[in-house]
C-alpha cells in the first residue's frame, strides 16, 4: 500500500526546501507571517488492490496555495499580486521543474516504498483576493502519480 502521510511530508518538505518559504499543512505555518504556503490533501486515486498488492499504483491530488501578505513591520503594507504569482511559479518549478539537460526533475521527491511516476498540474484556479484582511493568494492542484518500490 502507498501510504498518503509519507506523501504529504515529502512534498512539504520539496516544497519548503526548493522555495526557501514555510510550509502549512492544511492551516498557517506557525508563528509565521506572509508569504507561505498551504499544503492541502485533495484526493486520493488507487489503481488496483492497495491493500494486498505489492506492485499498486495510487495517484494523489495537492492543492497549493500561495499567500501574499503585509510585511508585519510595516502597517500600511498589504499583501501584491505580483508576489503571490511570483510564489505560484516558485511551487510549479518545485514540482514540475526539469533539467533541460538531462530530463529529470529539478527536485526529487522522496518516498519511501514508492517511486514518483508523474507530476502534473491538475488545475489552477489563479489568484484570490481578500482586501479586508490586505491577503492575497494563488490556487493550484498538483497531480503525483506514484507505484510501489
Amino acid at each position: 500500500m502507498i501510504a498518503r502521510l509519507p506523501v504529504t511530508l515529502a512534498l512539504s518538505k520539496l516544497l519548503a526546501d526548493a522555495t526557501k518559504r514555510p510550509v502549512g499543512r492544511s492551516r498557517k505555518p506557525l508563528n509565521t507571517a506572509p508569504p507561505y504556503y498551504l499544503l492541502d490533501s485533495i484526493v486520493t486515486i488507487l489503481d488496483g488492490a492497495p491493500f494486498t498488492d505489492r506492485n499498486e499504483d495510487a495517484s494523489f491530488i495537492y492543492q497549493v496555495t500561495s499567500v501574499s501578505g503585509p510585511d508585519p513591520k510595516d502597517p500600511d503594507s498589504f499583501g501584491v499580486a505580483d508576489q503571490a504569482e511570483y510564489m505560484a511559479d516558485k511551487a510549479r518549478e518545485a514540482f514540475l521543474g526539469r533539467n533541460p539537460a538531462t530530463g529529470l526533475w529539478l527536485y526529487t521527491l522522496t518516498i519511501p516504498g514508492a517511486r514518483n511516476i508523474a507530476r502534473s498540474l491538475d488545475i489552477e484556479a489563479g489568484a484570490t483576493n481578500d482586501p479586508a484582511d490586505a491577503i492575497m493568494s494563488y490556487v493550484q492542484r498538483f497531480r503525483f502519480d506514484l507505484t510501489s518500490t
